[in-house]
């Protein structure tokens, strides 16, 4: 079978995993990545990576992870494909799974045996752009995977909450300037929040927040030190260099 000229191979994680994927739409970057990387797991756990595209952020997770298995739910059934042409060409076909499925679709991920309280870890990068606000793609895709419809992310979160056990964590990757709305959809079902702020450079406003939360968790808040990506002339930093390439994990996903 010829190499599809609409897709392209590329490495992430400093050639860790090779990735195929659209040449155009929406295309793994840093974000999958970062989620990763915030994300704790053991080995012989389960674990489910929401509108996961072609991979990316799961697939990274279970290349830190020896042992653990994870589902790549997404929406897009072309995407999934190439999710689990993936998981093959990565050598993790036996413990990653990619799925076909709408994220609020409960019945249809109960048949692909992702009942309630299934999980030990959920991990999700849900599109986040206010559709009225931000000038949407003319790509269905790219659209699909970033614009969210109002309500999106509490129906997300309340999936997650239903796929996991009690005190499994789910970690997501959310706007900065939203975050207030990610703890107030959190506080329903969560506790033992933790927030890792993702700064683009030096004195600039954070653009991401990588954010956890404990099924039926208690604690305080906490703030982990926040992430520089690049320095004042533009260079990537060491820490992101070590978390984007060199596939270190966030303080997060160390407790």
């Amino acid at each position: 079978m010829g190499i599809d000229p609409d897709t392209t191979e590329d490495t992430v994680l400093g050639g860790r995993l090779t990735l195929r994927q659209p040449r155009r739409g929406h295309r793994v970057g840093h974000d999958a990545i970062l989620l990763a990387a915030a994300t704790a797991a053991r080995a012989g756990e389960q674990a489910a990576d929401l509108g996961a595209g072609v991979g990316g952020a799961g697939l990274a997770l279970a290349a830190r992870v020896p042992g653990l298995a994870v589902a790549l739910i997404e929406i897009d059934a072309s995407l999934a494909a190439l999710a689990e042409e993936n998981a093959r060409r990565n050598k993790m076909a036996e413990r990653v799974r990619a799925f076909a499925c709408d994220v609020e679709d409960r019945a249809a991920l109960a048949a692909f045996g992702l009942g309630p309280a299934s999980l030990d870890r959920v991990l999700m990068n849900p599109p986040f752009n206010d559709e009225h606000r931000t000038n949407v793609s003319p790509d269905p895709r790219r659209r699909l995977a970033h614009a969210a419809a109002p309500g999106l992310l509490e129906r997300w979160i309340a999936t997650a909450e239903w796929l996991l056990k009690p005190q499994g964590t789910l970690t997501l990757i959310w706007r900065a300037d939203a975050l207030t709305d990610v703890l107030a959809a959190l506080k329903v079902a969560f506790g033992g929040i933790g927030v890792l702020p993702v700064f683009p450079r030096p004195s600039e406003p954070a653009i991401r927040v990588l954010v956890r939360g404990v099924k039926a968790g208690k604690g305080a808040l906490r703030d982990y030190p926040g992430l520089v990506l690049n320095d004042l002339k533009h260079r990537p930093t060491p820490a992101a260099e070590a978390i984007l390439r060199g596939g270190e994990t966030l303080a997060m996903a160390k407790e």
